[in-house]
């Protein structure tokens, strides 16, 4: 792969260092420095305002960085961000659709905006669109498509000229379960193909799907790895209690036994503790004293959200445990 003068000696298609994005007083992306693998499909996971839609706009040359630098397929995102536009696939949260064209209208569209050869557009969209499903709605104005279809046009549009990399902005954000399942399902043949695929979600349960991942907080990445690994990085326990008063087991746990954080997943509370200790003991306890019915307490495998909560919480408390003099100097 030709490489950009600059860049680090690497073969991965997305490389970043330092990479930051500062908007007035406050910094949406801090320091980030990771890379993606040739064919790889890498996550960007966290809550909203973690710095993922930044981190992917800074790679598709949409925004320039305040400092740091990142190359895609070789080349630098600021300086040879035409060439990187022209070799990437880019779905943002918003769609760019145009309600008042058909399928096969939006298509051929974006064909003429990526310069794609005449002679073989048509069977590049016909290919597409039988990929996607959506041969049968191809003369179905994109206004009258459900959320699940336009976001399959919408990577119809994103593939038409057959990009190396494609970088994906929470493109299963508010489709139902059975849309993302479909969503998902089109990635397994690209990836087949040798595509490189940078996805955001704010879906935790997704996470199980990308090959490696990294978890996001206030711009900056907090672990990464494969979820095996991620998931590894919880330390403590965590127990599952199952009772009809779910919310008031929550809230019980939360005040008796210090430490600890609980949440509601389902119908059941989900209770970390840093250092595990006789923790099941402990919530039995409390809620005897307290005298709430419950079920059956049994320790479970954390789940990649379990992990990411549980970071989240101690980086809170690290933070107000600061003295006032080592207060974040990004004003947060």
């Amino acid at each position: 792969m030709k490489t950009s003068i600059g860049m680090p000696a690497t073969s991965a298609a997305i490389c970043a260092q330092s990479l930051s994005m500062r908007f007035r007083s406050s910094i949406a992306v801090d320091g980030l420095t990771f890379a993606v693998k040739d064919g790889e499909l890498f996550g960007l996971i966290g809550s909203d305002g973690s710095g993922k839609t930044t981190t992917i706009r800074l790679l598709a040359s949409i925004m320039e960085p305040t400092s740091g630098d990142a190359w895609v397929l070789g080349h630098h995102v600021v300086r040879e961000s035409d060439a990187i536009r022209q070799q990437i696939g880019y779905m943002g949260q918003t769609v760019g659709l145009y309600d008042d064209l058909t399928v096969l209208e939006n298509a051929e569209f974006y064909a003429d905006i990526y310069g794609v050869c005449r002679s073989s557009r048509s069977k590049q969209i016909d290919r597409l669109l039988e990929f996607a499903r959506l041969t049968p709605f191809k003369k179905r104005l994109a206004g009258h498509l459900s959320g699940g279809m336009k976001q399959k046009l919408g990577l119809v549009c994103a593939l038409v000229h057959d990009p190396r990399v494609l970088l994906l902005d929470e493109p299963t954000n508010g489709l139902d379960p059975v849309s993302r399942h479909e969503f998902w399902g089109l990635l397994q043949p690209l990836l087949a193909r040798g595509v490189t695929i940078l996805m955001s979600t704010a879906y935790m349960d997704e996470a199980e799907r990308f090959g490696r991942l990294a978890l996001m907080h206030n711009g900056r990445i907090v672990t990464i790895g494969a979820p095996s690994a991620v998931k590894d990085f919880a330390r403590g326990a965590i127990v599952e209690i199952q009772s009809s008063e779910s919310r008031h087991v929550a809230v019980v746990v939360q005040e008796l036994v210090p430490g600890c954080r609980a949440r509601l997943v389902g119908e059941n509370v989900r209770v970390w503790m840093p250092m595990g200790v006789e923790l099941r003991n402990r919530i039995e306890r409390a809620l005897a004293d307290a005298g709430v019915s419950f079920g059956s307490i049994s320790e479970v495998e954390p789940s990649v959200e379990d992990v990411f909560v549980a970071m989240l919480g101690e980086g809170r408390r690290e933070e107000q445990q600061k003295p006032a003099d080592e207060a974040d100097p990004r004003g947060r």
